[in-house]
């Protein structure tokens, strides 16, 4: 657990990347943020799922936990990262069909600070409906670190420390989780 009590949920979809997602979790963790992972269905077979529980001392989460099964703790903000396509579009769309996009669905309406870091081919990238939910979730206050920082649509480098750099500058805005 970190210090500050902080819980950051790093969100991690099936994507080019997804299996260096520690590094953002040890960034993280630096920074002192308890993290929790939780995959998209598909994404578990992108990550190293031991590595990263032994890492954070949580189990990656996927799916909705049964009544019997202990609650995680309460997210003080997610980043969504590497973030497809599929999960940006029904992000925006307000879609929940996955324990992800549950919480995503929510997070906004509840004031939790959310960061999309892309990980999206340019031909996807520069498809109508990518854009249109890009700039609904910006409406929304949600940043998507598209551009040059992020290789274009698709995050390359995967700049970790860029997604958890804005969400600690949309923390210092005053844009602070329901108490």
């Amino acid at each position: 657990m970190s210090q500050s009590g902080k819980v950051l949920y790093v969100i991690v979809c099936a994507a080019g990347g997804a299996g260096d997602v520690g590094r953002l979790v040890a960034l993280a963790q630096d920074a002192g943020w308890a993290v929790q992972i939780v995959a998209t269905p598909s994404a578990l077979d992108f990550i190293d799922v031991s590595a990263l529980e032994e890492q954070t001392g949580r189990p990656v989460r996927s799916r909705y936990r049964k009544p019997d099964e202990p609650k995680p703790p309460r997210a003080d903000a997610i980043i969504v990262a590497p973030a497809t396509y599929n999960t940006i579009n029904k992000f925006a769309q307000g879609i929940a069909d996955t324990y992800a996009l549950g919480l995503l669905a929510e997070a906004p309406g509840l004031g939790i600070p959310v960061v999309v870091l892309p990980s999206v081919n340019g031909g996807l990238a520069s498809r109508e409906p990518f854009r249109r939910s890009v700039e609904s979730l910006r409406a929304e206050g949600v940043p998507v670190l598209l551009g040059s920082a992020t290789g274009g649509g698709e995050a390359k480098s995967h700049p970790w420390a860029l997604a958890l750099e804005t969400l600690e500058a949309l923390e210092g805005t005053g844009r602070r989780p329901r108490e």
